[in-house]
């Protein structure tokens, strides 16, 4: 399959779950943004390298980056390979100069590395096309709508969101639509969720 490149675009506090953040991820070349709800201390370490600020202390995963390069691995590239049930995997791609491993990973830790070995964010078109929100002008769209070509791997259900399970179709279109022009890509992917559980049902 054909991997598509992700930028870090966005982290922000969750507006739903106390003490979790909203990484959003972007494709490289296109609109499509991918939300992916993460803990307080991986949105930390995040935010650190980003801002290339520098801890009184090494961080866990400043550990795994100094460990990793005295014994001279590196982490080559970030790939989210899959999406169950709402939980996204991840797995890092390490090389030594000689053999390349894969390693599985939370998607959080996977991007904290990512940012710290500098190496490339990926993931599959399935991924984009069942978790992703596109940007139309100022106006933003399922991806099922635009997207006319449909794999089995985009079969996967969402779960249902219940504080959204009681509002009409047109209501959650408006707080759809204001989720996004509020940029809350969170709380906008759960709306979305919501929608197509309905259509699908």
């Amino acid at each position: 399959m054909k991997k598509i490149k992700l930028d870090i675009v966005g982290l922000s506090y969750s507006q739903t779950q106390s003490g979790a953040y909203a990484l959003v991820l972007g494709e490289s070349n296109g609109r499509r943004r991918l939300p992916i709800i993460i803990g307080g201390f991986e949105a930390q370490a995040i935010a650190i390298e980003i801002e290339k600020m520098t801890p009184s202390r090494p961080l866990t995963h400043d550990l795994f980056k100094s460990f990793a390069e005295t014994y001279r691995i590196s982490v080559q590239e970030v790939v989210i390979y899959n999406l169950i049930d709402g939980i996204f995997y991840a797995k890092l791609i390490c090389g030594d100069g000689k053999k390349t491993t894969e390693i599985d990973a939370r998607t959080s830790d996977a991007i904290a590395l990512a940012v710290r070995f500098e190496c490339s964010i990926y993931t599959y078109e399935f991924i984009l096309s069942t978790a992703g929100i596109v940007i139309e002008g100022n106006d933003f769209a399922f991806l099922e709508n635009i997207n006319s070509t449909q794999t089995e791997e985009t079969s996967i259900s969402p779960a249902p969101t219940t504080s959204f399970s009681l509002l009409s179709e047109e209501d959650l279109k408006e707080k759809l639509d204001q989720a996004l022009n509020d940029e809350a890509y969170e709380r906008a992917a759960k709306i979305r969720d919501e929608i197509s559980r309905r259509k699908s049902s």
